[in-house]
Order: structure tokens, then sequence, then C-alpha cells
């Protein structure tokens, strides 16, 4: 896994002499692609399986939730295009929990990032605004191998690749806007109020169960239907994960629209309150 990661942030090299970014810039690039290898070297040394842990632990909760679902509760689930059984139950599941569990893997890890760093918080020269960043962007390249998997099980039930595929780039800005505008807003807030992880934890609890996520959205009620996607950015990537993996069709281009623009707005918000609490941080930690 971090051989692979190595070649892709090593091509990242060429691209300087492409894009007209300053050399400050491109020094913060290299410092955080430097922050998010050793965070996801950190995490597993030592380990038999290594960074293979986070596939495991994705593809452990898609069981569960299978077994549970489709096997004990008999929840059923008809895809255009997949056959009607458990096996097609667990990839709409897992599809709709990948996205999920990068957001809530790397927001919960993010809220603590600033005040276990108190040595580089006391660093007037090391740039703050990549903290809450690392454990973003490590949370997202750990699901990112979750997602390969899932498109190889998808390309083997149905024979086929969807050409939606290519605009998983697209849902993916989306998702990052949202989790690193929380990661800020969190992260800064937890230096003055050490109740926020915690808090966090249950507020995710409720989040999940309240996003149509392990049962389908056909199962609410109509008249809160509308309001589930309207209000909740995270509910329109997992379905639009769904349309672009399974369906091969986007049908939820408004939420999308909506979800893309809420989470902009939660990025805008969360740096600024990131940037106004910055210069406290030395004098609280």
């Amino acid at each position: 896994m971090l051989r692979s990661l190595r070649v892709v942030l090593h091509k990242t090299e060429k691209l300087r002499r492409l894009i007209p970014v300053s050399d400050l810039q491109w020094a913060k690039f290299d410092l955080l692609r430097t922050l998010v290898r050793r965070d996801l070297e950190a995490r597993y040394k030592g380990s038999v399986l290594g960074n293979l842990w986070p596939l495991v632990n994705q593809l452990s909760q898609l069981l569960i939730y299978t077994y549970v679902f489709a096997i004990v509760l008999k929840v059923k689930l008809s895809l255009q295009g997949l056959p009607d059984n458990n096996f097609t139950f667990g990839l709409w599941l897992f599809t709709g929990l990948l996205p999920w569990i990068a957001f809530a893997g790397g927001l919960t890890q993010a809220s603590g990032s600033v005040i276990s760093q108190p040595n580089l918080v006391k660093k007037v020269v090391f740039p703050l605004a990549l903290l809450p960043l690392v454990p973003v962007l490590s949370a997202f390249i750990e699901s990112a191998f979750g997602l390969i998997a899932l498109i190889f099980f998808v390309a083997l039930s149905t024979q086929t690749l969807h050409a939606t595929l290519t605009l998983l780039p697209l849902i993916w800005l989306t998702q990052l806007l949202l989790t690193a505008g929380l990661a800020y807003l969190t992260a800064g807030l937890t230096v003055f109020l050490r109740d926020i992880p915690q808090t966090l934890g249950v507020v995710l609890n409720i989040w999940f169960y309240m996003t149509p996520i392990i049962y389908p959205a056909s199962a609410i009620p109509e008249d809160f239907r509308g309001w589930v996607f309207w209000i909740n950015p995270i509910a329109a990537i997992s379905e639009v994960y769904r349309d672009i993996i399974l369906v091969g069709e986007i049908k939820h281009w408004s939420e999308w629209a909506v979800a893309s623009a809420i989470s902009a707005t939660i990025f805008y918000c969360g740096i600024a309150v990131y940037k106004r609490l910055r210069p406290t941080f030395a004098d609280v930690l």
C-alpha cells in the first residue's frame, strides 16, 4: 500500500512544471505529503498485515451489516443490472459505507490533531493549517483501497465497468471539502473545549443512523426523505457513490449540487474559524 502511495506521490513532482504555483505552496504540499506518509507508516508499524488492516476493518463491517440486515432481518434490495441476492446487498451496503468510513475516521482523528502536537504548534515557522488535513487525507487514502476492492467485485458480478466511474473525482472533492471543513472547526475548538472529541463521537453515532447507509432511502417516510438529502451532505454523497459505481447513472444530481454547496460553505467557515483561533493555540497548549 505504502509503495503504491509513494509512486503516486512521486509522480506529482512532474506537475510543478505545468501548474503555476509558488515555491512556498509547493513546499507546504511536500510537507503535507511527508506528514501523511509518516502517519500511514506509524499507524500499523510492527503489525503483520501492516496497512492492510484498514481494508480488513472495512470488510469486517461489511460482513457484520450484511449478516444482520440481509440474512437476519431479510432486507430486500433490487438494483438494475445486479442479481437479487445477499451479495448484491453487500455491494450496495459497502458502497454507502466507504465514504462514511473515510468521513467519520478522518474527522474523529482530526479533532485532536492540534492538541496532540504541542511541539509543532509552538514552532513559529510550522504551517498549522496542515495539521487537521493529515488525518483527513490518511483516512481517505485508506478508504481508497476498499474502493478498489469494491470496483473489482462489482465488475466481477456485473461483467462491466460503468463509464460513470470517471466522475468519482468530483464526488471526492465534495467529500473532502465537507470532511476538511468540519476537521478544521473541531480541531480548533478542541484546543479550548476538550469535550469536543467525546461529543463528536456521540454526534457521529446519531448522524450515522440518520443517514441512509445501512437501509435504503425508500425506507424513510416520504415527508422527511427530502429533508434528509437536502440538509445531510453525507447522505447525498453516499447515494451518488451508489449511482456512480453500481447503477451507472446519476439519479441524484440536484442533491449532489446542494451537498457540494453545503460542503464548500462548511469548508470556508471551518477554515475561517481555525485561522481566527490559531494565534492563541500556543498560549493555551
